[in-house]
Parts: structure tokens; C-alpha cells; sequence
């Protein structure tokens, strides 16, 4: 019977014993209460308070989490209904407070971001509530944060999934776009046939400036040459004179046998005719030619040449000299 007794006893003790050891798995953290009231947090590990005094309270998440926002609709400030929805990210830092400060947790979270997220799109146009998808994750995450800092709870991320406008409003947006880019494509354009039209005018400006600079430049070099050739003439009528002064009949003859063959030649560019008939004394030539080969050989040797001979009579000229009205044919060039 004492036997018994003492099994019991044993049996007791062991039950006693394994009820009041806790062990908590890592990421949780568990609330313990003393006859109904909260009295401190079990980490995760072992952990022993005694049965039927402790017990545990509530198991809670410590672990960040993730929580879908389903689809709401929205109505922004310029009156257009979108569809919206997001996921919101949390931790639980204090065990206790998310326990025993809110009901509800997750569900009030659920509503707290619903909520915010109505009050804060619905203050945008919906030109920004596409373009600015940052601006209102960040209030998003301001509101809600402050909101339930009271729990013990840290809202570390609030991201909108997607927004949907309505398909009337996307058609309209889709023309407005390429309206804008043919608009911009348009602007280009005409900045390009711009920009073609100054170089292409720039460049003839430059032409026309080359030009003029090659036509003073060539005005000049034919001034120059006009000058050196009126200062060569100079010369040579000054050396002419000289030599009249100085008894040369040669320079004369020079100057009359020169003007004698210009005109010759002046008749060869005649267009009427080909055969020209005019007087010449073919012994009267030579003795001009002859004068001119005096003048060289006078200007060569620095000596004075003798007085030109005289023209032959043409009654003691040979008979090859004869004639006075000799036949004299010129091809045309």
C-alpha cells in the first residue's frame, strides 16, 4: 500500500515537473501569466514555471511578415475610379504589447492600411497617384507606422502591387501619349530642318566670303602685273629714248619694226577672209628687221652699231625683190 502510495507521489512530481517546463521555439516569443495576469515574456529555449501557478498566454510571431491588402477602389481627386492593391511587411518587437494592447493584430493592421490607403490616394490626381508610387509608399509607411508603434508592432515596408484605371481613361492616356510624341517628333524635326537651313546658309556665307577674298587677291595680282609691266614699258621707252638722245637710230627701227609685225599679225584673226592682198616692200622689211638685230647685238655687246643701212631701191633690187604688191596668204587659226 506505501508502495503505492509512493508512486503516485513519483507520478505527481514528474507530471508536476514536465508541465512547468516551456520551451519556446526560436522566432516566438510567449506570454506568461500568474492566475490570469501577465507577468513576463518566455524567450525562445528552455524556460520553467511551475504548473497550475503559470501558464502560458499567448504565442506570439516575432518574425517579420507579410500581408496582402486586397483589391480596393479608390476614387482619387480629379473623380477617377482605380483599383488598388498592396501587401504590407511588419515585425512584432514587443510580445506583450501586441498581445494584450490589440485585439486582433493582423486584422487591425488589415484595416489601419486599408484605410490610410483610401485617405492618402484619394488626396492625388491620378496623374500623380501613377507617377508617384514612392511618395505614397512612404506615407503609407509613416501613417501606419506611427499608427501602430502603440502595439509593439514596426511596419517596415508598405508597397502598392498595382493600380488599374478604368479602360476608358487608359485609351485616353494611350492617345495622349503619342499625341506628345508626334508633337515632340514634330519639334524636332523642324529643329533639324533649322539647324540644316543655318549651315547651309553659314556655308555659302563662307563660299561667297572665299570667293571675294580670291577675286581681291586676284584683282591685286593683276594690279601688280599691270604695274610691273607699265613700269617694264617705262623702262624700255626710258632705255628707247636714251638711245634716240644718244644717236641710235636701231632703237627706231625697234620700235616701228615691233608696231609693223603687230599689225601683220592683227590680220590673220580677220574673219571676212582668208587670202589678203596689201603693198610691201619685201627689202624694206629686211632692212627693219636688220635695224632690229643691230639694236640686240648693240645691247648685247655694250658697243654702238652702225647706222642702219639704207632700203634698196627696188630698180637695183634683185628680181626675187621686185615685185611691190607681193601675194601674201595667212591661214586663219
Amino acid at each position: 500500500m506505501l508502495s503505492i502510495f509512493l508512486l503516485f507521489v513519483v507520478a505527481l512530481v514528474v507530471l508536476f515537473v514536465m508541465s512547468s517546463i516551456k520551451v519556446v521555439h526560436q522566432g516566438y516569443n510567449y506570454t506568461i501569466e500568474h492566475f490570469g495576469r501577465f507577468v513576463t515574456i518566455a524567450q525562445p529555449g528552455f524556460n520553467f514555471f511551475p504548473a497550475f501557478f503559470y501558464r502560458v498566454g499567448r504565442k506570439v510571431n516575432v518574425m517579420e511578415q507579410v500581408l496582402d491588402i486586397p483589391g480596393q477602389e479608390v476614387i482619387t481627386k480629379d473623380n477617377a475610379m482605380v483599383a488598388v492593391d498592396g501587401v504590407v511587411f511588419f515585425q512584432v518587437l514587443d510580445a506583450a504589447k501586441a498581445a494584450y494592447e490589440v485585439s486582433d493584430m493582423v486584422l487591425a493592421i488589415l484595416n489601419l492600411a486599408t484605410t490610410n490607403l483610401r485617405t492618402v490616394m484619394g488626396s492625388m490626381d491620378l496623374d500623380e497617384l501613377l507617377s508617384k508610387r514612392d511618395e505614397i509608399n512612404g506615407r503609407l509607411l509613416s501613417v501606419v507606422d506611427h499608427a501602430t508603434e502603440a502595439w509593439g508592432i514596426k511596419i517596415t515596408r508598405v508597397e502598392l502591387k498595382d493600380i488599374r484605371p478604368p479602360a476608358d481613361i487608359v485609351n485616353a492616356m494611350t492617345r495622349q501619349m503619342k499625341a506628345e510624341r508626334e508633337k515632340r517628333a514634330s519639334i524636332l524635326e523642324s529643329e533639324g530642318a533649322r539647324q540644316n537651313d543655318i549651315n547651309r546658309a553659314e556655308g555659302q556665307k563662307q563660299s561667297q566670303i572665299l570667293e571675294a577674298e580670291g577675286r581681291k587677291e586676284a584683282a591685286f595680282r593683276d594690279a601688280e602685273a599691270r604695274e610691273r609691266s607699265a613700269q617694264a614699258e617705262a623702262t624700255a621707252t626710258q632705255m628707247v629714248s636714251d638711245a634716240i638722245a644718244g644717236g641710235s637710230s636701231q632703237a627706231i627701227n625697234y620700235f616701228v619694226a615691233q608696231k609693223y609685225v603687230e599689225a601683220i599679225s592683227l590680220f590673220a584673226t580677220s574673219p571676212n577672209a582668208k587670202t589678203i592682198l596689201f603693198p610691201i616692200e619685201a627689202s624694206a622689211l629686211i632692212g627693219t628687221l636688220g635695224g632690229i638685230g643691230e639694236l640686240a647685238r648693240e645691247a648685247l655687246a655694250g658697243v654702238a652699231s652702225p647706222a642702219p643701212p639704207k632700203p634698196v631701191s627696188p630698180k637695183a633690187s634683185s628680181p626675187v625683190l621686185q615685185p611691190r604688191v607681193p601675194i601674201v596668204q595667212i591661214p586663219r587659226p
